[in-house]
């Protein structure tokens, strides 16, 4: 891991993430952290009343590198040495654009806060960190306002033993996993009453692992956002992986309600790795 890029829109939580991205630098080896943020021009309606301002574009930029510096300096004391933090702004839509920026910065992983909100207030639908969870080719680290760093070396890998093996994208989860070498616990949540688990599959998941030796657990419970981060936490993780589809179990997890209760209720980090 070499690049890590930091959405930002200057809030505390955003603030947040990019000091556990600098923390993740330092276990990792990462030689840049950079702090990016997307603006966009707001083009004026005709008919529209005329108190609405007028948006200069070079003000727009101006304001966003002046806010992206003064978050370089203030962030720089706690950079270690050996990592570079960089910045960068745009014209640009985050969700729409943040996979072609990380190509350009050869980044290897977004790390990005919750936008918005105050303590448990459930706003996060529309958010750019949803969006860009899912949407973003690139493995995404979502953490939540209360969550600070620290090494990464127990992951709760929570999956609904539904084609996993043959839906997840085995290179990014692969280099995540080697990368950290971790305690590897693999949760399959069950509502209660119904049997979700297929021997066969089950196999497939373990071939695909088997170099991580993972341990398995099996958990009836009638929530699923409230099961997976009461397990993290109980197991005191490091880092939380989902594997969101666009159908099936984990699919609900990122509509209103479970998305955010997994992203306030919780410290445990959330890593992204879409299908």
């Amino acid at each position: 891991m070499k690049t890590i890029i930091v959405p930002t829109d200057f809030s505390e939580t955003a603030y947040n993430a990019a000091r556990y991205a600098i923390g993740l630098a330092g276990q990792t080896g990462a030689t840049r952290v950079i702090l990016y943020h997307a603006y966009e021009l707001i083009v004026p309606i005709p008919d529209l009343p005329t108190a609405v301002p007028m948006v200069n574009m070079e003000d727009l930029r101006d304001s966003s590198l002046e806010g992206l510096r003064r978050m370089q300096t203030e962030l720089a004391p706690i950079v270690p040495g050996g990592i570079r933090l960089d910045v960068r702004a745009d014209n640009h839509l985050l969700a729409a654009n943040i996979d072609q920026v990380c190509r350009e910065e050869l980044a290897d992983i977004i790390v990005m806060g919750i936008t918005g909100g105050s303590q448990l207030e459930e706003i996060l639908v529309g958010s750019n960190t949803v969006d860009v969870v899912k949407t973003s080719a690139y493995p995404v680290i979502v953490v939540p306002t209360r969550a600070s760093f620290r090494p990464i070396r127990k992951i709760v890998f929570a999956c609904d033993l539904r084609k996993v093996a043959k839906t997840t994208r085995k290179e990014p989860l692969f280099r995540i996993l080697d990368e950290f070498k971790p305690e590897l616990h693999v949760v399959n949540i069950q509502k209660e009453g119904k049997e979700h688990i297929h021997p066969e599959e089950n196999q497939e998941l373990d071939n695909m692992l088997h170099n991580y030796n993972p341990q398995y657990h099996f958990i009836d419970r009638p929530n699923i956002a409230d099961a997976i981060t009461g397990f993290a936490e109980e197991q005191y993780a490091d880092l939380l992986l989902i594997i969101p589809k666009k159908h099936g179990l984990f699919d609900s997890i990122f509509k209103r309600g479970h998305t955010s209760r997994i992203a306030f209720q919780t410290n445990v980090p959330l890593l992204s790795i879409h299908e």
